[in-house]
């Protein structure tokens, strides 16, 4: 799992973490733009994937699904804090609708795997679709009978759908991840990897440089 990955950010950022104060961010948009919140697994992937498709300004990771206030990523390892991990999507609805991202969420990840995303295991880790209204709650219902009926993935999807809920910013040092740390071991081993699959099934457009 990604722990095992990455043992020596642990060690690395232990004495900083341990003192380190999450908080929650507003998931009120500013004039003209809009927010979507996902959770599909470790959120350096996420993260990466998202702020790659055109029309999205940024991702931030972050933790979101669950009730205790300022978790800390140790909190939310431990898988029993109710969190997981995910990233907050501010985009552009003039460029890219909420239906295309919840493509890119489905297109990134294997949505079929309770409790888990590649190596990374444990209730963190799981596939949430958080919506805002009814609206966005059937786009993510939509895409889930579209894909279920053509049969895309060989095992029934487990998404969770849930209404938005807290989203507590990650660590500094988890933002950008992929971006600042292109040679870590599992960023080589799986965040890279994990994005150039998606971008040979996505169909939307991509930027060019990240």
């Amino acid at each position: 799992m990604k722990i095992k990955f990455a043992s020596f950010v642990i060690v690395l950022f232990t004495i900083f973490s341990c003192n380190a104060q999450t908080n929650k961010l507003s998931l009120e948009p500013k004039k003209g733009k809009a927010i979507a919140v996902f959770a599909e697994g470790c959120f350096w992937c996420a993260e990466h994937v998202f702020e790659s498709v055109v029309g999205v300004n940024e991702a931030v990771s972050g933790y979101s699904g669950g009730t205790t206030k300022n978790p800390t990523y140790e909190q939310v390892s431990s898988h029993k804090t109710g969190y997981a991990e995910a990233v907050a999507v501010y985009y552009d609805p003039k460029i890219i609708s909420y239906k295309e991202l919840v493509d890119v969420f489905f297109a990134s990840q294997d949505p079929t795997t309770p409790n888990q995303q590649g190596p990374d295991k444990g209730s963190s880790y799981r596939s949430i679709a958080f919506y805002k209204n009814a609206a966005e709650k059937k786009v993510i219902l939509d895409k889930i009978k579209e894909l279920t009926d053509i049969k895309v993935f060989p095992n029934p999807i487990v998404t969770e759908v849930k209404p938005i809920a807290d989203f507590y910013e990650a660590e500094e040092y988890h933002q950008n991840y992929v971006k600042r740390n292109p040679n870590q071991s599992y960023v080589k081993a799986v965040s890279i990897p994990r994005y150039n699959l998606f971008k040979k099934t996505y169909k939307g457009k991509l930027k060019s440089k990240l």
